[in-house]
């Protein structure tokens, strides 16, 4: 049974601080759940509500038989644990793997993605689930962007975040340098870039999503290879960097 201290210190895991300090992240939802209990991240906890384990009993025995913990919570407390306007009743708490920025350099990827200054963790959730999508497991996550492990962006994922290999990186310019000199061509999707479906791209690329109204950061402005673009047809102003993510990794893993 969970303490009223428990119930804080998960709660806590909301915030970016916490989580980093702690190496632990909230996951909801039985989908989210299930793509992380199916993967190498070890699950502390899952929390039900009454309501959940009564009409779920099946699901939580095999939960129970497979050696997780399972703790039973009055709505109020589940409520104290979520984030979501309308939660399923269901949630866990998994911890943080490292991957520190240096396994990159033995793996050897033929595609990294980086995200640079992408501040909405909506945007950075989805253009993880696309990476997953197109079969990119290794994404940069400059200190710049929105946290790839809060609620919003682990929920837009939709559990792709357990199929990938994330590396926080504080120093950019050296890791890309580094890169560079291992044979990769630093790529950024930029309004003034050339047309995508032009561009013939050879041998390892990193592909960098920048934030939609500044554009690349300055620091990673000098060491771009070649700009690519999404040609606008219509009367858009510009378009969501995680609808361009989608197009411009189909076109570069064709």
């Amino acid at each position: 049974m969970l303490t009223k201290n428990d119930l804080k210190y998960y709660s806590s895991l909301h915030r970016k601080r916490y989580r980093d300090e702690e190496k632990k992240f909230i996951v909801e939802g039985i989908k989210s759940l299930e793509e992380g209990l199916g993967s190498n991240f070890k699950c502390e906890v899952i929390f039900v509500t009454f309501q959940f384990n009564e009409e779920n009993k099946k699901l939580i025995y095999e939960f129970k038989k497979k050696g997780f913990k399972i703790e039973v919570l009055k709505n109020m407390e589940f409520q104290k644990i979520s984030d979501t306007v309308t939660p399923q009743g269901i949630a866990a708490v998994f911890l943080k793997p490292s991957h520190t920025p240096n396994l990159i350099n033995d793996l050897e990827p033929n595609i990294i993605c980086c995200l640079d200054d992408v501040s909405d963790p909506g945007n950075v959730g989805t253009i993880i689930r696309n990476c997953d999508w197109f079969g990119i497991e290794d994404i940069i996550s400059l200190y710049n962007s929105a946290d790839a492990y809060s609620s919003k962006a682990v929920r837009a994922s939709m559990g792709s975040i357990f199929h990938v290999r994330l590396y926080y990186e504080i120093d950019a310019k050296n890791r890309l340098i580094k890169l560079q000199e291992k044979g990769y061509k630093i790529l950024c999707a930029d309004l003034k870039g050339k047309n995508i479906f032009d561009f013939e791209p050879t041998g390892k690329n990193v592909i960098i999503f920048s934030n939609e109204a500044n554009g690349p950061s300055a620091e990673i402005s000098s060491l771009i290879d070649d700009s690519i673009t999404i040609p606008k047809l219509g009367a858009a102003e510009s378009l969501n960097v995680a609808s361009a993510s989608a197009i411009i990794l189909g076109q570069l893993t064709k």
